[in-house]
């Protein structure tokens, strides 16, 4: 994780110094918020990887006398393919083509979307992939 928050520390650094100084050399609000707003989100990302490093032991990709082998083994839970993702991505759209065309195209768009989010999180329970 030392890596990973020295990339990100860079990156927060850097917008420390870019918000006020484009704040204070173009005056606009809106990019001088967004800037502070990406330097906020910089800061949760590195505090979020320093609290996290400190709770794991040392990864074999932190040590760098680490050798290949001891990175071996299961890697993590990769989900098979799913339809939700399309149901998600339909509702979305029904969502946000609702206020160009008619407001109660939004309305079916939220009631799928809730039908669609309950499936997406409630997959694993049921089914083939049941645990």
């Amino acid at each position: 994780m030392k890596y990973e928050r020295n990339v990100f520390g860079f990156l927060l650094i850097f917008f420390v110094i870019v918000a006020p100084t484009y704040w204070f050399t173009t005056h606009e609000i809106a990019g001088a918020v967004a800037l502070a707003l990406t330097t906020l989100l910089f800061a949760f990302v590195v505090g979020y990887l320093w609290v996290i490093g400190r709770k794991i032991d040392m990864r074999p990709e932190d040590n760098p006398e680490g050798e290949i082998y001891e990175g071996a083994g299961e890697l993590g839970f990769f989900p098979p393919q799913s339809i939700w993702p399309f149901w998600l991505a339909l509702t979305m759209t029904l969502t946000v083509l609702g206020p160009i065309f008619g407001w109660w195209i939004s309305i079916i768009g939220f009631g799928l979307g809730m039908w669609a989010v309950a499936g997406f999180v409630y997959e694993y329970y049921r089914g083939e992939y049941a645990h």
